[in-house]
């Protein structure tokens, strides 16, 4: 019986989230993962994967790319120039990322870049985050008081100003002041952490280290810790620090009547 062939594409790329925990991909992402002539995936669940090669028998893994004590650095770089490789080759490309394609996903936006600059187009789809599910799991309303998100090792190289009363969540608390992919997290940088924290919100200011579950059944980690016991807490490599907001700031009451709230 004679098979129908493919109509040939345009080389294209197209990056989805596939979000924390399967199932929480999009319709629009599954579309595109389900038309592209090659998927490519780079995430930690093996789960997530294994749903993805079923649904696309033959979707990449870009895992391999990472090992221990290997720059991230070196690795984002084989990661952009694997996908880049095969649009070269013709291919209308999906890549398909843990979470949210254009959070902490350096090579994802290195690709967007690249792809655009050889005049292939290139999109990127939204997807679930974790910090997403971080305001679900902890019952967080970002609208409430603000909240203000940097990476670890960023915020203590770059000093990086906030405001304690607003919410602040610090992503990689695991691999804080590391270059490469640690077999387990240098408690010494964390404790260098909560030195800078301890000066604004004192050592007894409750913290919540929170990893968000990776497989629906299962319940995310959340542990609620005095700030001067962090570094003597487990965290894992993708553990991330909630520190919520001290007693709010007063009221500018000129403001007030000047945007007509007054009563």
């Amino acid at each position: 019986m004679a098979t129908t062939a493919r109509a040939p594409t345009r080389p294209s790329l197209t990056i989805v989230g596939i979000g924390i925990a399967v199932g929480q991909i999009t319709v629009e992402a599954l579309g595109h993962i389900q038309r592209a002539d090659r998927v490519v995936a780079l995430t930690e669940n093996p789960l997530s994967l294994a749903w993805l090669k079923k649904r696309r028998p033959g979707t990449e893994s870009l895992r391999p790319f990472y090992a221990t004590k290997k720059s991230r650095a070196e690795t984002y770089d084989n990661i952009v120039n694997r996908v880049m490789s095969l649009l070269r080759q013709g291919h209308e490309v999906c890549l398909a990322l843990y979470g949210h394609p254009g959070v902490f996903a350096t090579p994802a936006h290195e690709l967007i870049r690249r792809a655009r600059e050889e005049q292939f187009p290139a999109r990127m789809l939204p997807g679930v985050s974790a910090e997403d599910c971080l305001f679900a799991d902890l019952g967080v309303d970002p609208g409430k008081n603000g909240c203000q998100s940097f990476d670890a090792t960023d915020f203590l190289l770059h000093k990086r100003i906030f405001d304690p009363c607003s919410a602040l969540v610090l992503w990689q608390i695991g691999v804080v002041g590391e270059r490469a992919s640690p077999a387990k997290p240098k408690m010494k940088n964390v404790a260098l952490l909560v030195r800078v924290l301890a000066r604004t919100y004192g050592g007894s200011h409750k913290v919540i280290v929170y990893e968000a579950a990776a497989y629906p059944p299962c319940e995310p980690t959340r542990q609620v810790v005095n700030l001067d016991g962090l570094a003597k807490t487990a965290i894992a490599p993708m553990s991330t620090l909630f520190v919520p907001p001290l007693q709010g700031r007063a009221v500018d009451k000129r403001m007030l009547r000047r945007l007509g709230l007054a009563s």
